[in-house]
């Protein structure tokens, strides 16, 4: 006879005495320093969850076949959906944290030199997942700097190891440029509508005259010249030339059945760009109400870090860009309809 398994409890598949028995405030007075601890203990479950589904993504789209009307993408817009939900959660703890008065903040700050919300390797590995460079972060040289307050070797050596792999950016990117959209084939029987410029595709040749013409006055007027640049010449930041038609075009034609995801998965990249902004605002005038002008624990300049860091960290700011070019939706060029055909979810 077998022994019975023993049936499974509440508190331990929680592991509720570790998590609960994790805990330690250093000062004596421990109300609000416990409040301060479970918040930011709360924090890093929370970027737990958005690591593992950031990873997931990832994988979906580190492939030469992401089929825009198949269910991976589907499941990677979901995905990055509940980040974008995560976050705000996030971002409404720093209203519970704020219930505490700089004066009871005092009480134990000292306590805490030199570590500092700076060193959290978990938000640190999120922002390199999605596409933050170590070199273009406000400051770079804190995050090099093997100083008290900054990072260990070991969360250093982390970073620049997630920094290494494929980002999320990087994978979008090669997405975008894959997009088989503009084929010559497809577009035999477009009528242009404006003589086309030599050598620039039919569509794109169009575009210009037309995004032209919705341009007011000599100041708007200077955005046909940025236009060029980003969508026939150099491309914008990270984003190739192809990559950035390809993002114009489906936030153009976004109704079309097969752009629909895509459109979705463009718009929560927006959204989580926001979200994580959002974060280091809060923080920012968080870090202004407590202490004021003062260093941060971990030897930044504290608010001014939080501010230039709000100012810099965007990731997909090149998403965000894309608005300056467009048109009004009924000057929008009529697609050909092997165009129309290869969007249709009957293609």
């Amino acid at each position: 006879m077998t022994e019975e398994t023993p049936s499974l409890y509440y508190t331990d598949y929680l592991e509720l005495d570790k998590i609960l028995g994790s805990q330690h405030p250093k000062s004596n007075e421990q109300t609000d320093e416990m409040l301060f601890i479970i918040i930011h203990q709360a924090y890093e479950l929370w970027f737990k969850m958005v690591i593992h589904e950031l990873d997931h993504v990832r994988r979906i789209f580190d492939t030469d076949n992401v089929l825009d009307n198949a269910g991976e993408m589907s499941i990677a817009v979901h995905k990055l959906k509940r980040v974008v939900k995560i976050f705000e959660v996030v971002n409404r703890q720093v209203d519970i944290l704020e219930s505490m008065t700089p004066m009871d903040f005092l009480e134990f700050r000292n306590l805490l030199l030199p570590s500092s919300g700076f060193q959290s390797l978990q938000f640190r590995i999120i922002e390199a997942k999605l596409g933050l460079k170590m070199d273009q972060r406000y400051k770079a040289n804190y995050y090099k700097n093997m100083r008290p307050g900054g990072f260990n070797q070991r969360d250093y050596d982390a970073i620049t190891s997630v920094e290494s792999e494929a980002t999320l950016k990087s994978l979008v990117i090669q997405w975008a440029e894959r997009t088989p959209f503009f084929d010559e084939s497809l577009w035999r029987e477009y009528q242009s509508q404006f003589p086309a410029e030599d050598g620039i595709q039919k569509f794109w040749s169009d575009y210009k005259q037309i995004y032209k013409n919705s341009l007011n006055g000599p100041v708007e007027m200077r955005q046909l010249e940025e236009l060029d640049k980003v969508f026939y010449k150099e491309g914008l930041g990270e984003f190739s030339v192809g990559a950035m038609r390809a993002v114009l075009f489906i936030m153009m034609y976004r109704n079309l059945p097969i752009f629909q995801q895509p459109f979705d998965l463009l718009t929560t990249l927006i959204d989580i760009d926001e979200m994580l902004s959002q974060f280091r605002y809060k923080h920012m005038l968080m870090a202004r109400r407590m202490i004021g002008v003062r260093m941060g624990t971990g030897g930044t300049s504290g608010a001014g870090y939080l501010e230039g860091a709000l100012r810099q960290h965007y990731i997909f700011k090149e998403l965000t860009e894309v608005s300056t070019f467009l048109v009004e939706r009924s000057h929008l060029p009529e697609l050909p309809k092997a165009v129309k055909e290869k969007t249709s979810f009957n293609a």
